[in-house]
């Protein structure tokens, strides 16, 4: 026992000075020695020395250059083993004072998970799993690919999808209860963020969606995000930067989205697998800064895959899992001593993530017996949430601020409706008002109203990440269907009226329609509302497929199917009535945006037939497109289009709320069954 005491000392302090040149060279007298006739007996907590829990306290020393883990140590065998300090990145002088957080136990008994399969309930993807995480710790659930960590990490915070079954009890400072919003914050593997906002920006933004309250209240806690994460000489860069600047780095960019859940000021921090896509620097850097904020005295419970040395040392406790199995669970530094006890000690130049996932332990009475012994805490509130006037109001500034800085929203499309228009124009341009000149004029129109709407796939990209940024925050209860729809409605309308106001100037002087204003006003609102009616098809057909390659491949075959039944290339009444008169040539909003316009242009006017014929405009065009009589009805028309803007708008709730909602959740569970099969 003195002898792996000893080891472990050397241990410790290798592994804690490791960043220091100087320390790299490994002692002779280092490796562990497997005990006699140890070689086939069960590793469990009966081999194990005697540890109890320890009160940490971390702390941030003044000038922040490093963290000090002290520890005071029931056991006096690891002792020792709990001291000593990793350098850390310098933080603002602001930060010296650090908000104190009141964090909360959590202690979960007996979790078993199973997801349901296609035909019955699978092997549990969780079995019997007992851990704990205490107030100002750093829990990690630790294993392979595909041995369960995100299941049990969802499990914990109550965020399994309904199709999944939880058995076992979760407890919330000595309470069996489920984690109420705004107590706990949680950040997915894979974080969709705002490219075109600053991080502070981005973190303001969120936090007036999550936060009640007013909007000056709601800077010191961005600010504190900002220092708490180490985001300070990145708080003004733009996260997906410029062509002139380069966005954040992979490790900025995870520490901005658990920056995000943090404006909140949780008491327990869920991370499923915050050093994703890092490399050896980043990871430890983000390490370190978590350390910093569990010495806050935030919960932190986290996934991980594996670690360097310099990491594992950081970790408070540790839950390993195996196929859903719970290899270990304890004191990081205690598992160092209780594996070498069961004859696998950790050799120097070898990673101890990686050689504690090769034993099995799966007893686990003595924490199930210290679980019942901890000492209930107070109940965790639900926290108010932002109102959703509140809500709509600052999407639709935010929106706003994305689509004046990122040109693939509307700029871009601007551009190319203008060089559009421009080629038509000129291509039609000339043709005076002789009754010769319907015929290509309904062309002109026709295609000006076609090629438009088909042009405005352009902006399925843009649409495409506004989908799945609003099912990143819904997922947090950031946001909800009704609000991101009349925050993507606002936001974009001032976009649509300069696109409709620029091309509809163009294209009505360069064809020569009549003259007044009135009939020009018309004009620009029609086309409004033809790009209002479109927007909204665009945002549900991106809403259902999610998926850029389908969203487009589906959205020209619409478009081509209703510019065949608008009623130019075969007047609609001779249209054949299956099909294509009925209901295609009525659901095409191009047939009532082409006869509103025609009605604008012709309607009132008359042509003369030889020296003392007239026929009105009306007569003239009948032949050439299907158009009413009635002075009224290009306001009909526009009604139409205005209450089919509405019904899109209607689908695309539908579809946010159930299809995009349930995607996600087949999301979730798709990656746990990659993590556990």
């Amino acid at each position: 026992m003195e002898e792996i005491q000893s080891q472990s000392d050397n241990y410790r302090s290798s592994s804690s000075s490791a960043s220091s040149p100087a320390s790299r060279v490994p002692s002779s007298n280092f490796f562990y020695l497997r005990k006699p006739g140890s070689l086939r007996q069960p590793i469990s907590f009966e081999d194990s020395p005697e540890w109890e829990d320890t009160d940490a306290d971390v702390r941030v020393e003044e000038g922040g250059d490093s963290i000090n883990a002290a520890t005071t140590p029931v056991s006096p065998s690891l002792s020792k083993l709990n001291s000593g300090s990793l350098p850390s990145p310098p933080m603002p002088e602001a930060a010296a004072v650090t908000r104190k957080t009141a964090g909360a136990s959590v202690v979960w008994k007996d979790l078993a998970v199973t997801i349901k399969g296609k035909r019955k309930y699978s092997d549990k993807v969780v079995k019997s799993s007992n851990g704990y995480a205490l107030p100002g710790t750093m829990t990690v659930i630790m294993g392979p690919a595909k041995s369960g960590k995100s299941t049990l990490l969802r499990a914990i915070a109550g965020r399994l999808h309904p199709s999944a079954k939880m058995y076992g009890e979760v407890f919330i400072n000595g309470v069996k209860t489920r984690l109420l919003y705004g107590s706990y914050g949680f950040v997915d593997r894979e974080t969709t963020l705002i490219g075109s906002l600053t991080v502070r920006e981005y973190l303001y933004y969120s936090a007036l969606l999550q936060l009640p309250g007013f909007f000056c209240q709601k800077k010191s806690v961005v600010e504190e995000a900002i220092q708490a994460m180490s985001l300070g000489d990145y708080a003004n860069k733009l996260i997906g930067g410029h062509c002139y600047m380069k966005g954040l780095a992979r490790g900025e960019r995870r520490r901005v989205s658990i920056a995000r859940e943090l404006v909140m000021r949780p008491r327990i921090l869920f991370i499923d697998e915050p050093l994703y896509h890092l490399d050896s620097v980043s990871a430890l850097l983000m390490m370190v800064t978590l350390k910093k904020l569990a010495s806050t005295g935030c919960t932190l419970i986290f996934t991980i895959y594996q670690s360097s040395t310099e990491v594992f040392g950081l970790f408070d406790r540790i839950c390993l899992l195996s196929n859903g199995n719970t290899l270990f669970f304890g004191e990081t530094l205690a598992c160092l001593q209780h594996f070498s006890n069961a004859g696998f000690p950790c050799p120097i130049m070898q990673s101890p993530s990686d050689h504690f996932l090769r034993a099995i332990n799966t007893d686990f009475d003595r924490i199930i017996a210290m679980c019942k012994n901890w000492q209930e805490g107070p109940l965790l509130k639900s926290k108010g949430k932002a109102s959703n006037a509140t809500r709509i109001a600052v999407l639709t500034w935010r929106s706003l601020l994305i689509m004046s800085r990122e040109w693939k929203y509307y700029w871009l499309r601007l551009i190319l409706y203008m060089i559009l228009t421009l080629c038509i124009g000129t291509v039609f341009s000339g043709l005076g008002h002789s009754l010769s000149s319907v015929v290509k004029r309904v062309a002109a129109i026709f295609v000006f109203v076609s090629f438009t709407s088909l042009l405005s796939i352009a902006g399925v990209p843009a649409l495409l990440k506004e989908v799945k940024i609003y099912a990143s925050e819904e997922s947090n209860q950031h946001s909800g269907a009704l609000v991101f729809l009349f925050g993507q409605l606002l936001s974009s309308i001032p976009f649509l009226f300069l696109i409709s106001i620029s091309s509809s100037l163009v294209f009505y002087f360069l064809i020569g329609l009549r003259d007044g204003f009135s009939l020009l006003m018309y004009f620009v609102l029609n086309f409004f509302m033809c790009l209002f009616v479109n927007e909204g098809l665009l945002l549900a057909v991106t809403s259902l497929w999610q998926n850029i390659f389908w969203s487009i491949l589906t959205l020209v075959t619409i478009h081509v199917v209703m510019m065949l039944s608008a009623g130019y290339l075969r007047i609609r009444n001779e249209l054949p009535r299956p099909m294509w008169k009925y209901p295609l040539s009525y659901i095409a909003f191009h047939t009532y945006s082409i006869q509103g316009l025609l009605e604008n242009e012709y309607l009132g006017t008359n042509f003369a037939v030889g020296q003392v014929r007239t026929i009105s405009g009306f007569q003239a065009l009948h032949s050439a497109y299907d158009i009413s009589q009635s002075s009224n009805s290009k306001w009909e028309n526009l009604l139409v289009l205005f209450l089919m803007a509405i019904g899109y708008r209607i689908l695309v709730f539908v579809l946010l709320h159930f299809h995009v909602r349930k995607n996600v959740s087949l999301h979730r569970i798709w990656q746990c069954r990659k993590s556990t099969t």
